[in-house]
């Protein structure tokens, strides 16, 4: 497998979905803003999103879909039928558990939400009933894309990995279809339709892996629950999973619940938009890395070449710098210019670009860090070590939330991403050094040499970046067609000028550039 074509591969439909995500943010701003709407719909939508990535996408595939392709392979068994009953069996326990963990939730939204926003700052009685209305109207999303996981855990199996790929886009069409017809002059109104919206998109997503997996021949049933081996064995391995999956998701829901609490209203909002900036690249590299690193690496090491598999994981981390350093620089020193493209419109105005800014360039800090945790555990997962980086990861959520409680006052809305930011290089540090401690990787000439050369490359297009940025301002908050161009101009010239610096500082050669894009790993 070539690595880098791998990447690009993967990160194609995940690209799609990402624009998409950023058109949907960009509406969402124009029609609601940063206000206290903004805040009750994105607190209600915060709550299915750390359930599914707790337990539904992340932590269930990881455990269901070794399993699935043990039934399917196993040349004592029937095949593909054997991976069908365990799935029907699986479904069938999964089902329940949803729906009484659905119901629980309907019926004490109230404490929940509470707990979630620790109260909401300055909420009004009837304000808070209106966030709880919310959670109730977005929880059933959970229910719906946790049997979307499953199913598209089945379809990946089956390697028609595009089916499952496309379904977050459902996600973001509904959601932008919503904002375009049905949008009011009241942002509480609209609000609303969204948190309705959420779980339509989830029925939309069900319907189209339900068609799919019918198309592919498996038609699932539902039984009476029963817990038989193959099933506890699954649950076993959920919990380990879904501990080290939900680290970055339980720091977000901290960083909210104190936002919402300390801060003023349309706070949570700027931590919102900035996190999903923040989220594009971290997506785009972050999710192709884990996804190609973790089979390649396992693989190498199952052959016995442990010099192979550290050669890989060598070029993902060199890989992951080359990519994720410029895009931090950038982030951090063009932050006003990308923001005030994107979101200042209609209800959002000057103001709060600046503040969205500030809470981006906090998050930027770390994104080295968020997209190094993918590099460095699959060296942990790929030796059957799922509890070492779950430990590293409870470790980084309480530096998470000791920062948060430190850094709110004084930092405001640039807190929360701080301390997240920190909470990950920490983690990444305690990987890191784990590894080497154990001899099970080490930084190569080639990476040792290219690392800092990536990081002088980088400094200088923030450097030149920064010199052009007053250029931009008066054309980020023109029409629609000067604040695009203007904001494809900036992308282009950083792109242009990192790429001269890359090769000014020998970080890249043009022949390591060949060999790279044509080297199997």
């Amino acid at each position: 497998m070539n690595l880098t074509k791998a990447l690009g591969s993967v990160g194609g439909l995940t690209l799609a979905s990402r624009v998409l995500g950023l058109v949907r943010d960009t509406l969402f701003a124009r029609f609601i803003g940063a206000s206290f709407a903004s805040d009750a719909f994105l607190i209600a939508f915060r709550l299915p999103n750390l359930f599914r990535a707790l337990f539904a996408e992340g932590a269930f595939s990881a455990a269901f879909i070794p399993m699935f392709n043990h039934k399917v392979a196993d040349p004592k068994g029937r095949g593909l039928p054997d991976g069908v009953a365990f799935a029907e069996d699986s479904l069938s326990v999964l089902l329940p558990v949803l729906i009484g963990m659905t119901a629980l939730v309907e019926v004490f939204a109230w404490p929940v939400t509470w707990l979630l926003t620790l109260g909401f700052r300055d909420a009004t009685p009837e304000r808070f009933a209106f966030v709880v209305m919310l959670c109730r109207l977005t929880f059933p999303y959970l229910l719906l894309i946790s049997i979307v996981s499953l199913l598209g855990g089945i379809l990946n199996s089956l390697h028609r990995f595009w089916v499952n790929a496309a379904a977050p886009i459902l996600l973001n069409l509904t959601l932008i279809a919503a904002l375009l017809l049905f949008h009011t002059p009241d942002p509480l109104l609209t609000a609303r339709n969204q948190a309705v919206a959420v779980t339509v998109s989830g029925a939309f997503q069900l319907a189209w892996l339900w068609w799919a997996c019918r198309q592919a021949g498996v038609r699932l049933r539902i039984k009476r629950p029963t817990l038989n081996p193959d099933v506890k064995r699954l649950m076993a391995l959920i919990w380990p999973a879904a501990a080290g999956a939900g680290a970055v998701q339980i720091n977000l829901v901290v960083s909210t619940a104190l936002a919402a609490t300390l801060l003023p209203a349309g706070s949570v909002s700027y931590i919102y938009y900035a996190d999903r900036l923040n989220q594009l690249p971290l997506g785009l590299i972050g999710i192709g890395l884990g996804t190609v690193l973790l089979p390649t690496i396992s693989r190498q090491l199952g052959r016995g070449d442990a010099a192979e598999a550290m050669a890989t994981q060598n070029r993902g981390m060199e890989l992951a710098l080359f990519l994720t350093l410029p895009a931090t620089v950038a982030l951090v020193v063009c932050g006003v210019p990308i923001v005030a493209a994107l979101f200042q419109h209609g209800k959002f105005g000057a103001a709060d670009s600046y503040f969205c800014a500030q809470a981006l360039a906090a998050f930027s800090i770390g994104l080295p860090s968020y997209i190094l945790v993918k590099v460095l555990t699959p060296g942990y997962y790929a030796r059957a070590d799922t509890r070492t980086p779950v430990r590293f990861a409870t470790m980084s959520m309480a530096v998470n939330l000791v920062l948060n409680l430190a850094f709110i006052v004084p930092l405001g809305h640039m807190g929360p991403p701080l301390a997240t930011a920190i909470a990950s290089s920490v983690n990444v540090v305690l990987l890191y050094r784990t590894l080497r401690q154990r001899g099970q990787f080490a930084p190569d000439a080639q990476l040792r040499r290219r690392a800092p050369r990536l990081l002088v490359a980088a400094l200088l297009m923030g450097a030149a970046m920064w010199g052009l940025n007053d250029l931009f301002r008066p054309y980020v908050t023109g029409t629609s067609l000067a604040r695009w161009t203007a904001l494809s101009v900036l992308v282009a010239t950083g792109l242009l000028v990192y790429a001269a610096a890359t090769v000014l500082t020998g970080a890249v050669r043009l022949a390591d550039l060949k060999r790279l894009v044509r080297r199997p790993v």
